[in-house]
């Protein structure tokens, strides 16, 4: 069980320190409908911080956005809402388009980040079997609708059918999952150690699909969201029901390094 948590500490700091990390967010620029010029001229929807004054555009219209560049082929851009989303590279620079609720905004990204504020790496609590829990998956009739917010402001309606309930330290827990999947079930927490030892606005947690009405919460593979390592994530908060009122003890501690 430690060593498999090794190995995913690893993957997670491998996928951190690459050249397509959260860290090399530089820009989240919400697109209208219509045209979207991008490149470094002041009055681009989509700003450059060098460059041509106009690289190209984005038209968004009929449900769909297509990069027209100065210079080269049309290219429709499958955004992030079903899977990998197309990449448009510029020199170091690339961008992608993300779908939030039916509203398009694209990320950009230096793709050499790490030449002017290195990965500073991840900290962790030591691992503690107490928080590899097995909880009860418990129904939830008629479900609980919810509406989750972000740090960008915006609310996210759920639908929530079941919680994950446990003891821990003689507390009762019940956690309600952002959303369940057919290969993991999410979580959004807060605890005791938020804004202290863990980051403030809470951590996330991925758990297998329930069987026989049990749930295996590992809490030593909680970790930050996006939105702890840059100001241009868009991550859902927890829901107070998942303020929990103990310490997880357990999983990524707060980065250290420049968000």
């Amino acid at each position: 069980m430690v060593n498999d948590l090794q190995a995913w500490q690893r993957e997670r700091q491998d996928e951190l320190a690459a050249p397509s990390s959260w860290l090399g967010l530089i820009g989240l620029f919400w697109l209208q409908p219509g045209i979207n010029r991008v490149g470094s001229a002041e009055e681009s929807e989509v700003l450059l911080p060098a460059g041509l004054p106009e690289q190209g555009k984005i038209l968004w219209e009929a449900g769909e956005a297509v990069w027209q560049p100065a210079d080269g082929p049309e290219q429709i851009l499958k955004t992030d809402l079903d899977g990998a989303p197309t990449v448009v590279d510029i020199g170091h620079l690339s961008f992608f388009v993300v779908d939030r609720e039916g509203q398009l905004a694209v990320r950009l990204r230096d793709r050499e980040w790490a030449r002017s504020a290195p990965f500073a790496g991840l900290a962790y609590f030591p691992f503690d079997a107490d928080w590899v829990v097995d909880a009860a998956w418990e129904v939830i009739d008629p479900p609980l609708v919810m509406e989750v917010p972000s740090v960008t402001g915006d609310l996210k309606t759920v639908s929530v059918s079941h919680r994950a309930v446990f003891e821990h330290a003689g507390q009762a827990v019940a956690l309600l999952p952002m959303s369940v999947g057919g290969h993991e079930v999410f979580f959004v927490f807060r605890d005791r150690t938020s804004g202290k030892e863990s980051y403030g606005a809470g951590r996330f947690l991925k758990a297998p699909v329930p069987e026989n009405g049990r749930i295996r919460l590992d809490f030593n593979r909680a970790y930050n969201p996006p939105c702890a390592f840059t100001p241009f994530a868009t991550c859902p908060l927890p829901p107070p029901e998942n303020w929990l009122s103990l310490e997880v003890r357990a999983g990524e501690k707060k980065y250290a390094g420049k968000a």
